[in-house]
């Protein structure tokens, strides 16, 4: 006999006649290209007259929240979306393993559809809230809905929201399997009192998180090494906002003498963890109910405008040496 591990996601519209099915939330950005998103609707068609059923997975941007569309005001910017029908006369998208799984678990009346994610589409990311703050976070996301409508795009149409069903997914970054060389940098520092300058040396092999980072110093009495790490996060679709926050401040207790030399690879890790209370950091996106982590750096392909991609992040390494003396 055979069984599937798959956990499937699943929600059911307010009128009972749309189920919405997937087998993941999560979906990789490998650079070159998307993990496909493959999905099932089981329908009962007993109320739907006239009307049809149409699926659509659209990234937007939110700055803004629910309350605030409730009294007019829109603080929600679609970036890119894609329709189809179902039903009636649906087009019926190549079966995957994904379907198949879906379809068993749906039973009868149940329709397939694929969307294939551009790359050139920013990754999910959200603000992170205060303790005070209600309703959706800011940020880019990306959501399924399925729908009763008469018409495909009647922006005079009124959808009501017992004849919806929607489910947000995440479209995630994992770092290219071909990466650059390393940022490198050095300074040589004078002082005062001193007739020997101290020269820092910082380099990481290559241009991806969780690389270590390694250290060369010459020349002068250091007594601890203090490394931080600050998060960029610039708001690029509709204003020019821009907040830098530190995300890891560690010490190291080296210590290296006037006339010696220190040679070293140190390990740093940011993680949201240590982070929790700090409102307006950007993560990979969240999904209710399911933990995140702090935003993959935005990688800017060619031809693609920033301001596409609604929020850009970025990340800063700082080495401090406290030397003898002071400074």
């Amino acid at each position: 006999f055979s069984f599937s591990l798959h956990r499937v996601f699943k929600k059911t519209s307010g009128n009972g006649g749309l189920t919405l099915y997937l087998g993941k939330r999560d979906y990789v950005d490998h650079v070159d290209k998307v993990d496909r998103v493959d999905g099932v609707v089981k329908l009962d068609p007993a109320d739907f007259g006239d009307r049809k059923v149409f699926v659509q997975l659209a990234c937007a941007f939110r700055y803004g929240s629910d309350d605030l569309d409730v009294m007019g005001l829109c603080f929600r910017k679609d970036i890119w979306m894609q329709q189809t029908q179902l039903y009636p006369n649906g087009e019926k998208p190549a079966l995957s393993a994904m379907h198949d799984t879906l379809l068993k678990k749906a039973g009868d009346n149940a329709h397939p559809f694929s969307f294939e994610i551009p790359n050139n589409l920013p990754c999910s990311v959200s603000l992170q809230p205060g303790p005070d703050d209600k309703g959706k976070a800011c940020g880019v996301d990306f959501e399924i809905k399925t729908y009763l409508a008469k018409e495909k795009n009647n922006p005079d149409e009124k959808i009501e929201k017992k004849d919806t069903a929607r489910l947000v997914i995440r479209k995630i970054q994992y770092a290219p399997s071909q990466v650059g060389a390393g940022p490198k940098a050095d300074i040589c520092k004078s002082f005062m009192m001193s007739d020997k300058p101290v020269h820092l040396e910082a380099s990481m092999e290559k241009d991806v998180r969780h690389e270590p980072i390694k250290i060369s110093l010459l020349n002068k009495t250091v007594k601890k090494i203090k490394i931080s790490v600050d998060q960029t996060t610039d708001i690029v679709l509709y204003s020019a906002d821009k907040y830098t926050k530190c995300v890891l401040n560690q010490e190291f207790g080296y210590t290296v003498d006037s006339n010696g030399s220190f040679d070293n690879t140190l390990t740093i890790t940011p993680l949201l963890a240590d982070n929790k209370e700090k409102r307006g950091l950007a993560l990979d996106g969240r999904l209710k109910d399911e933990d995140t982590n702090l935003a993959s750096t935005t990688m800017l392909r060619q031809g693609v405008e920033k301001e596409v991609l609604g929020i850009l992040v970025s990340y800063k390494i700082k080495i401090n040496l406290m030397v003898a003396g002071g400074g």
